[in-house]
């Protein structure tokens, strides 16, 4: 939780217009990203290969994961525009991206440890 505090912190001091002692309190560490990929690696170890694109599912704890990452891509897609514009660091656009991977990840992790079975999005005909 204490990361998107530092993700709040170097979105709210925009690049172009602070000081350095504050760029430098609100700096986002990149080896941050490191522990989420980390932990994304240590799930999919236990799950199986994705072969397919899944729906949405496995139970309340994997639906609110799936809330969370889609709460977490909109938040990633406002704070690319912010790298663009160099506001914000780049790392924090590369910690949003797998941010939301985690969740994703985890909501898959979660659903197959409460034996749920993944629902395989099929395209209608």
């Amino acid at each position: 939780m204490s990361r998107l505090f530092d993700v709040g912190s170097a979105v709210a001091t925009p690049i172009q217009s602070s000081s350095d002692s504050k760029l430098k309190r609100a700096f986002f560490q990149p080896e941050h990203t490191d522990m989420l990929e980390k932990s994304i690696d240590a799930m999919d170890m236990e799950l199986p290969p994705l072969k397919n694109f899944i729906l949405p599912s496995g139970g309340k704890c994997a639906a609110h994961l799936h809330v969370a990452r889609t709460l977490s891509r909109r938040a990633e897609r406002r704070v690319v525009v912010l790298v663009q514009q160099e506001q914000v660091e780049p790392s924090v656009g590369v910690y949003m991206n797998r941010l939301s991977d985690y969740l994703f990840t985890a909501a898959r992790f979660v659903a197959m440890k409460q034996n749920f079975e993944e629902k395989i999005y099929k395209k209608p005909k």
